[in-house]
């Protein structure tokens, strides 16, 4: 039987992230993909032009209605826009047997905020303790830790934060570091080239 991932997030109109991309990976690596969304977007390579939070309402909706029907055996999030759909999402994942990979999209690569900026605290406080693993990128580290990231040192002291946080494993994607991730562990941490 294929396994069912659900993926949480902004539809992104470029195709190039979000929903969009996700289902595409799913597809990919032979899962079968759901998905609930939290906001649509008009995006592209040159931007965010446009952001369109849905309701928290509509949100809990879908996200019923997938996990009432698929055995879900993995949910990834993404961009979730407020703090209201992040109290959503953690409350409906908060009893399920589901592995939960959070990227705590803030800002679009090529420049918009995606997060409103009282969301933070509840993505840290409410959906990184039900978290498997989390994939900031370094300017996403730096907002749920409190600790700037300009080396290796301090991309590990901001890895610690988020794992205090409640995470199980973090990623930090150094693109801007002389390396290109780093995977920390309570027991371990890891540069990779």
């Amino acid at each position: 039987m294929t396994s069912v991932v659900l993926t949480i997030g902004g539809s992104d109109s470029g195709g190039g992230a979000g929903i969009q991309a996700d289902i595409k990976t799913f597809s990919v690596l032979g899962l079968h993909g759901t998905s609930a969304l939290t906001a649509i977007t008009a995006q592209n390579t040159l931007g965010v032009q446009q952001v369109f939070g849905l309701g928290s309402d509509v949100v809990r909706a879908q996200l019923q209605s997938i996990t009432d029907d698929f055995p879900v055996a993995a949910a990834k999030t993404g961009m979730l826009y407020s703090a209201e759909i992040v109290a959503v999402v953690a409350d409906h994942l908060r009893d399920k047997d589901i592995l939960l990979v959070v990227d705590p999209v803030i800002e679009a690569e090529a420049g918009g905020r995606l997060l409103r900026p009282e969301a933070t605290s509840a993505l840290k406080d409410l959906l990184l303790p039900l978290a498997h693993v989390v994939t900031p990128n370094i300017f996403e580290a730096e907002a749920l830790s409190g600790i700037a990231v300009g080396d290796k040192e301090s991309a590990i002291l901001a890895a610690k934060e988020i794992l205090d946080a409640g995470a199980g494993a973090v990623i930090v994607k150094g693109g801007h570091l002389d390396c290109t991730d780093l995977l920390a562990t309570r027991d371990m941490s890891l540069f990779l080239p």
